[in-house]
């Protein structure tokens, strides 16, 4: 079950890979000026970065050590609060914790991704950050959300691991903030099997993230720096063989994004008008990366009934990334004072209820997203999706 990158793996990846192997060069750190030293990690932080048009990025180890860099970078402590949606992957949440933090689960909206109207009244002294999450490949609502971190003159890190190439109004998820963290597992846009990029425009917030990724080193170290180094740091590096594979696909990304973007567009024109059903609210329409095609029906029993006769699940109960059905995060929540278990967001209980994701290029049953197509799907297995789809639903239909 793994995301539209992986359908793509082909002889560019093949080649980058073979590249290092011959070189002999296993390790991220160099001399750039030697042509036997191929750089493909300090390359693709370059090249990423670009795409992003930020001016840095560090190549690391997965998303949650990009989310827990961007924390280390920004100064956190332990006991401070990050406010973060109740619709997320779990290590939105345990990046806080391991950071010493405390988790605030919020409310979200009818895209399924923070609510900003619901983010202001969590604010506390002890709030030292907002982390919204562009969830499925939907960017958030980031005017509502940058306007309340000015007012509250509070950070904001974009968890942007489900939206490589989304753009909001023009942006790329993941340079609004003051931080963006994405990922390279398997299941995400692209992929070089695990793997995280950290991108920021703000040169202080760079070395530290740098830093404490790498042991506490100064970015693009020659040797080790005894007597330069300012922060404890701990081992987040990605070695060059994951670059390899993970630069083969970010020159892939554009033209991956573009085929999903089509290829939602016919499945959701093929399906139509559903009585009784919308599709979720996309805050920019143009910028999603179309990932999946997420419906909501106007009940849970509904949303369900049609669920069940697709082999498939409403998105309440897919598992990984619904606050309720993650007893880790349950018992800290519980120990720590804060709102736990079912109830405690009835606006984001009620739409994950009564919500289907239908997959276009991320195949994930952990996402509800059991039904659908994939990236290489043709128009005739489109429209086949469509029409089944449309089967499940007519016996439940509205007049």
């Amino acid at each position: 079950m793994p995301g539209p990158g992986f359908y793509w793996m082909g002889e560019e990846e093949k080649r980058e890979v073979l590249d290092v192997l011959e070189s002999g060069y296993l390790f991220r750190y160099g001399q750039l000026d030697d042509p036997a030293f191929k750089a493909k990690t300090y390359t693709l932080e370059q090249e990423f970065a670009r795409q992003c048009d930020v001016a840095h990025c560090v190549a690391c180890a997965s998303g949650t050590s990009a989310l827990l860099m961007a924390l280390q970078a920004i100064g956190f402590s332990a006991g401070d609060e990050v406010i973060v949606p109740a619709y997320t992957f779990v290590a939105t949440y345990s990046a806080i914790v391991f950071a010493g933090g405390i988790p605030v689960l919020a409310e979200i909206d009818d895209s399924l991704t923070l609510d900003p109207a619901d983010v202001e009244r969590h604010i506390t002294p002890r709030t030292r950050a907002l982390m919204p999450v562009h969830m499925l490949g939907n960017p958030c609502d980031m005017d509502g959300i940058m306007d309340v971190a000015r007012r509250h003159g509070l950070p904001v890190i974009e968890d942007a691991c489900q939206a490589n190439g989304a753009t909001y109004h023009g942006r790329r998820v993941g340079s609004i903030g003051a931080l963006g963290a994405f990922s390279l597992n398997i299941f995400k846009i692209i992929s070089s099997g695990d793997g995280g990029l950290l991108v920021t425009d703000d040169r202080e917030l760079y070395e530290r993230a740098f830093a404490f990724h790498d042991q506490g080193h100064t970015p693009n170290r020659a040797g080790v720096e005894v007597g330069r180094r300012t922060t404890l740091g701990l081992n987040f590096r990605m070695n060059e063989l994951t670059a390899a594979v993970a630069l083969a696909q970010l020159r892939k990304s554009d033209r991956l994004v573009a085929t999903l973007r089509e290829n939602k567009r016919r499945f959701r024109e093929a399906i139509g008008k559903v009585p009784g059903m919308r599709y979720r609210t996309l805050h920019d329409p143009e910028g999603e990366c179309a990932t999946l095609l997420t419906v909501l029906f106007d009940s849970a029993d509904r949303a369900a009934d049609v669920a069940a006769r697709l082999n498939t699940t409403t998105v309440a109960q897919s598992g990984w990334h619904v606050y309720s059905n993650m007893e880790h995060v349950l018992a800290f929540l519980r120990e720590h004072g804060r709102p736990h278990a079912i109830g405690a967001y009835p606006r984001t209980d009620d739409l994950l209820a009564r919500a289907i994701n239908l997959s276009v290029g991320v195949v994930d049953r952990g996402l509800g997203a059991a039904f659908g197509i994939n990236i290489n799907s043709t128009d005739g297995e489109i429209d086949r999706a469509a029409a089944t789809f449309r089967e499940a639903v007519a016996p439940v239909q509205v007049d």
